[in-house]
């Protein structure tokens, strides 16, 4: 008997064609009420198609829009974060990943670990985030439907 759900598998020689990889991952895997999420980046859920290449705002608009999308999915939210992992690729995107970030997390409080890093996995991408959330008892009851808008 499986423990865990695993959202959105998919395989690492559809997604990176380019590189001689094959991963069987996912999006999103609840264990228990927890759910881990893949880093999200600047990158359609559906299409894999990159989003806002060279504009880290907008990679971050697709990343916590990403979140939001596969939370809803599991059964929670936006408010179910208990902690996000922030990662850049320059210093200097701190602040306008920042301020879209926490347009998106308004209110809820989560814990939050940022790192500067040499590279993410490909190379236009320059934000990741890593969630990690809750399922609260009954579901999201009570959290907005679908995908909210920050």
């Amino acid at each position: 008997m499986t423990t865990h759900r695993r959202i959105r598998p998919f395989n690492t020689r559809d997604t990176y064609p380019e590189q001689q990889l094959d991963n069987d991952l996912c999006q999103a895997v609840v264990a228990g009420n927890t759910v881990f999420l893949r880093g999200q980046v600047g990158q359609d859920l559906d299409t894999a198609a990159s989003v806002g290449v060279g504009d880290v705002e907008a990679q971050t608009e697709q990343a916590m829009h990403n979140v939001a999308t596969l939370l809803d999915e599991v059964g929670s939210g936006l408010q179910d974060i208990v902690k996000i992992v922030i990662y850049l690729v320059d210093p200097r995107y701190r602040e306008p990943v920042y301020r879209v970030v926490g347009r998106w997390l308004k209110g809820v409080f989560p814990v939050s670990t940022g790192v500067v890093v040499t590279a993410l996995a490909r190379p236009e991408w320059l934000v990741e985030i890593d969630v990690t959330a809750v399922i609260p008892a009954g579901g999201a009851e009570g959290a907005p439907g679908g995908v909210p808008a920050p």
